[in-house]
């Protein structure tokens, strides 16, 4: 039997004992049943995909058999208690911005272990955790899908009626909101190339750009049209935008195709959210499962429509059996075709809909740098890169052990959490002032 499936049958043993073993109320009894839910397809991929030997099974079988759904109790209809729910989605919500902080972070260390020559000679003193933040870090990209499908969801509630002009003036304030710094970054990140490639010769240099590939950029079209990026992480930036502009133009689209629906209450919004569920399952079971549609909104579109259900749902916008039955489409997915991506954005949105139920939405962290970290989130995402790379391209000169290899690594990080903050009072606040942001 695997390790995987050992470890999955630990984690389920142990749920299963703990349920049987003491009462639990019912915000308590639907996270085990959400964890174990979810612990199902690991299995499940792990039989269909590496030829575990039958007896494999048994942790479903003891799951189903020692610890059905029914003991659990119907889960709770979101519903019924957005009224109490609904004051916590108001304001600042400081467990959205621990998560955020938590993500970035992750993305810096991804991008610190993938791009050298650093993390080439750090490697032999820690080499699983490098290899973990290598290959596994970068799936933190799912938690800012879902938030941002959450925050998404939460803007188009005020949006009634969206005209062309109004689609265009919301783009445009998007653009100039995220765009803004992302411009500035640009200039950072050509510099950052041009200086890095005097110091050291590496995969991770970007060449002199062209009008053609700045300009790709700027419109956030150069992975569509097949120019290298001039730093990691552009690619997420223009998935953001694009999964922003295809939710506007559907709700638009769905508006003006059956205007006679206006009539009706909530036919129209109804509709909206029918056509973005559709979308969804398609992006789940074709879309996402092809590399070819990386570039595209619409291979990301489950994990973003996962944040925007869970907003609708913990509002009282939808029965929350919506958001239960999506869940389990998703799970449905990664039994088809194992995606541990997909496993990430489900237990992000298991995991903010918990935090909501506790109240702790806007109550915690406490850590007020844990929420600064999480404010700064976005300027870090953007500027660490640059850092990263001068920093590696500095040291590259030096023959380093492997602990002075780290503590280099530990410095640029560093230096790009104090640029983010830098960066975050000076350029990304007056960009989100000059549209209106909050």
């Amino acid at each position: 039997m695997g390790y995987g499936v050992l470890l999955i049958e630990s984690v389920q043993l142990f749920f299963c004992s703990y349920l049987q073993a003491s009462r639990i109320d019912g915000g308590r009894s639907e996270s085990i049943a959400a964890f174990r839910i979810f612990l199902i397809p690991l299995s499940l991929s792990s039989v269909m995909g590496r030829h575990i030997p039958p007896h494999a099974l048994f942790p479903i079988i003891y799951a189903f058999r020692h610890c059905p759904l029914r003991r659990l109790g119907k889960l709770p209809d979101m519903s019924a208690s957005a009224a109490s729910v609904l004051p916590a989605l108001a304001g600042r919500l400081r467990f959205i911005d621990f998560l955020r902080a938590l993500a970035a972070q992750l993305i810096v260390w991804h991008h610190l272990a993938f791009y050298g020559p650093l993390s080439a000679v750090a490697r032999p003193l820690l080499p699983l955790l490098l290899d973990g933040l290598h290959y596994h870090a970068r799936m933190a990209v799912q938690v800012f899908l879902v938030i941002a499908g959450f925050v998404t969801a939460q803007h188009i509630e005020g949006l009634q009626g969206l005209s062309m002009r109004g689609f265009l003036v919301q783009l445009a304030r998007r653009y100039g909101r995220t765009g803004g710094p992302y411009l500035v970054l640009l200039v950072m990140a050509i510099a950052a190339n041009a200086v890095a490639d005097h110091w050291m010769d590496h995969r991770s240099i970007a060449a002199p750009p062209t009008i053609g590939q700045i300009l790709a950029h700027v419109f956030y079209i150069n992975d569509v049209l097949g120019y290298e990026a001039l730093s990691a992480g552009i690619w997420y930036l223009a998935i953001d935008f694009q999964l922003f502009a295809l939710v506007l133009a559907m709700a638009g689209l769905v508006r003006w195709l059956a205007p006679g629906l206006s009539a009706r209450p909530n036919a129209i919004p109804t509709l909206i959210r029918a056509t973005f569920a559709a979308l969804a399952v398609a992006s789940l079971f074709w879309f996402n499962r092809d590399g070819g549609f990386d570039h595209w909104a619409i291979y990301f579109f489950g994990a973003y429509f996962l944040g925007m259900l869970l907003r609708w749902a913990m509002s009282g916008v939808v029965a929350s059996r919506y958001l239960w039955a999506y869940l389990v489409l998703m799970m449905a997915a990664m039994v088809v075709d194992w995606r541990p991506r997909l496993l990430v954005a489900a237990l992000t949105a298991v995991t903010i809909l918990l935090a909501a139920h506790r109240q702790f939405l806007q109550q915690w962290p406490k850590s007020a740098l844990t929420v600064y970290l999480g404010r700064t989130s976005f300027s870090l995402f953007l500027v660490h890169f640059p850092v990263c790379l001068m920093v590696n391209a500095w040291f590259s000169r030096l023959v380093l052990s492997p602990f002075e290899a780290w503590l280099a690594m530990f410095a640029a990080y560093g230096a790009s959490l104090g640029l983010a903050a830098v960066f975050h009072h000076f350029v990304e606040l007056p960009f989100q002032r000059a549209q209106g942001a909050s």
